[in-house]
């Protein structure tokens, strides 16, 4: 039987060496102690430790490193014969050098090792290789995967690698049954009309019998899943298709909180606050209703806005934005929330010459460069099942294609000023300004 890989709680802080994982993270690294590794090597290898003499095929050893990345981690020690015998290595700093890059080159996706380089009172020194498998299933850089049985590897059958891919596919907040929901909380019209967008290619309506509402959502659309012994309405489902009253209910922080400021800060005198409730269709409709009623949306920027001839006005005047740049941003709104934060809001704030939406979004993880790449049409999406379906033309919603960089540009275009996007505290934050 293989062992379990398992660290004790010796370590040694070296001075003058720190693993790739603690440079490139700064984080703390654990290190491998030499009476831990020498425990190692006497086992010989297994499910979990290869012994390597030396560096030498860079693509072997990229599979090796994949082998052992997919079945849970391990460690690859160097300098070290079949014998169990440590003969070190001549150049362990050039051998580190290049197992990082192994790692971050050869591999996909990039590893982040822990890399130690220990000495012995006879001179000779060896490098560890540490791999925890945090992001499987991992792949050479010719699309091969690898799993590791024994001291072996062998590449992965389909079915091997099939398995591997269930086991590991995320399961998202929006795929969570929701709790307290039936398959009675379903807007029954609503998911028929977008069923019957698919008839005679995706959905077969002559084989359905009747209405099999449950059976639809659970195998088809994948927005219902077991919880209690019964078949209910995943957080998506319930969003998408579900009764307005029983969404409010059972999931009150979809609600969105919406506010007119009379001037240009949430310091201003609050002019009117709504709660929005209901399934997305409901809430896109009634959020558009409320920004309608203080502000003039366009297709196109006209040569003159109406309020431009009124001077000397008390009341200012409403300004104006283009249609599908706000239209696309309450699309962003409504799919792009990370519903658990359960403490954090979704806001709209209307001012006197900007609109500013304010959803819950982790920034721990959301890093500055995710942050400019969306603003090429890079996804990052939390609810990419909820936001495949709310998008597509069947659900209801006629949305200008061009996502975010198209609500840039437009409205840029329109008012001759960019809009603002901004990532603290948990929440994204999007500013509009207007004319």
């Amino acid at each position: 039987m293989a062992r379990r890989r398992f660290r004790s709680n010796q370590r040694h802080e070296p001075s003058t060496e720190r693993s790739f994982q603690e440079y490139y993270l700064s984080t703390p690294a654990p290190q491998t102690s030499r009476t831990e590794l020498l425990r190692l090597i006497r086992g010989g290898e297994d499910t979990f430790l290869e012994l390597k003499v030396k560096l030498s095929n860079t693509e072997k050893i990229a599979q090796e490193i994949v082998a052992l990345a997919n079945t849970g981690g391990g460690v690859i020690v160097f300098g070290v014969n079949d014998q169990l015998r440590i003969e070190g290595v001549d150049d362990p700093e050039g051998v580190q050098e290049e197992l990082v890059r192994i790692c971050r080159e050869d591999v996909e996706p990039p590893l982040f090792p822990f890399i130690d380089r220990i000495a012995f009172d006879n001179g000779r020194r060896i490098v560890a290789l540490d791999i925890e498998a945090k992001r499987r299933p991992y792949q050479t850089h010719d699309g091969r995967f690898y799993l590791r049985f024994g001291s072996e590897k062998r590449e992965a059958t389909r079915e091997e690698l099939s398995n591997l891919l269930d086991e590991v596919r995320p399961a998202r907040f929006e795929n969570l049954p929701a709790v307290g929901a039936t398959i009675a909380d379903i807007d029954e019209a609503h998911l028929w009309t977008f069923l019957r967008e698919f008839e005679g290619d995706a959905f077969d309506n002559a084989s359905a019998n009747g209405y099999p509402t449950r059976d639809v959502l659970e195998r088809d659309l994948l927005l219902a899943t077991e919880h209690a012994g019964e078949i209910v309405p995943t957080v998506a489902g319930l969003l998408l298709f579900g009764r307005d009253g029983q969404v409010a209910e059972l999931l009150p922080r979809s609600a969105i909180y919406a506010t007119r400021f009379a001037g240009d800060s949430v310091q201003s005198t609050v002019v009117e606050n709504i709660t929005l409730t209901g399934q997305l269709l409901s809430l896109y409709e009634s959020t558009l209703r409320f920004i309608g009623r203080y502000c003039d949306l366009w297709d196109t920027r006209p040569r003159s806005f109406p309020a431009a001839d009124v001077e000397d006005s008390p009341i200012a005047a409403r300004a104006n934005y283009h249609r599908a740049s706000v239209s696309e941003a309450v699309c962003n709104l409504l799919v792009h929330r990370d519903l658990a934060l359960r403490d954090l809001s979704t806001r709209l704030n209307i001012f006197d010459h900007s609109i500013e939406l304010v959803n819950p979004r982790r920034t721990t993880g959301f890093s500055p460069v995710a942050q400019k790449a969306i603003r090429y049409g890079v996804p990052q999406r939390l609810n990419p099942q909820l936001a495949a379906i709310f998008s597509n033309p069947a659900y209801g919603i006629d949305l200008r294609q061009g996502g975010l960089p198209a609500l840039l540009r437009e409205s840029r275009l329109f008012s001759n000023r960019k809009t603002e996007l901004i990532a603290i505290n948990d929440e994204f934050r999007v500013r509009l300004h207007g004319i």
